[in-house]
């Protein structure tokens, strides 16, 4: 079975009352909630994390080696100013999905720039509280199908080479 971590950055432990305008009026509870769910309608199993302090989502991620197939963040604000962040995710050679509830790169200049995108295999941004949903469904066919190349490249070198024709 898949195991994703879904790691959230500072400030979504206040969704639903943070900056409705912006994010919307749903909590961090209900988005974990909606991802909960539709990992069990995938069939992997997925662990949330929220937090305010960039050093404990480094030692998130690092921890991640070994424990989790993939991960997913919305690192907030950290996407514009954690080197830190970013240099975990290279570390740890992870999958990694990042996640915005809002368009980035329709806000202020400041917000354009992630460090996280040069280390993740993609970045979804815009759709709200379904981005979440689209990075579990993205990560994992990513993940599957890259489980599935491998395991087809080595039943090949196993067959005799008159099988394979």
């Amino acid at each position: 079975m898949l195991r994703l971590l879904v790691l959230h950055g500072p400030n979504l432990n206040l969704l639903g009352t943070r900056e409705p305008s912006v994010y919307g009026q749903v909590s961090l509870s209900d988005i974990d909630k909606s991802i909960t769910r539709r990992s069990g309608e995938l069939g992997i199993a997925v662990q949330t994390k929220q937090s305010n302090s960039e050093g404990e989502l480094v030692t998130w991620i690092q921890n991640a080696r070994g424990h989790f197939d993939g991960i997913i963040i919305n690192p907030a604000a950290y996407t514009h100013t954690s080197i830190a962040i970013r240099d975990a995710i290279a570390a740890v050679a992870l999958p990694t999905v990042e996640v915005h509830l809002s368009n980035i790169h329709q806000r202020e200049e400041f917000r354009h720039h992630s460090f996280v995108a040069g280390v993740a295999i993609g970045q979804i941004a815009g759709f709200g509280p379904t981005g979440y949903l689209l990075a579990l469904e993205a990560l994992t066919t990513h993940l599957g199908t890259r489980h599935t190349s491998s395991r087809t490249r080595a039943d090949l070198r196993k067959k005799p080479a008159a099988s394979r024709r």
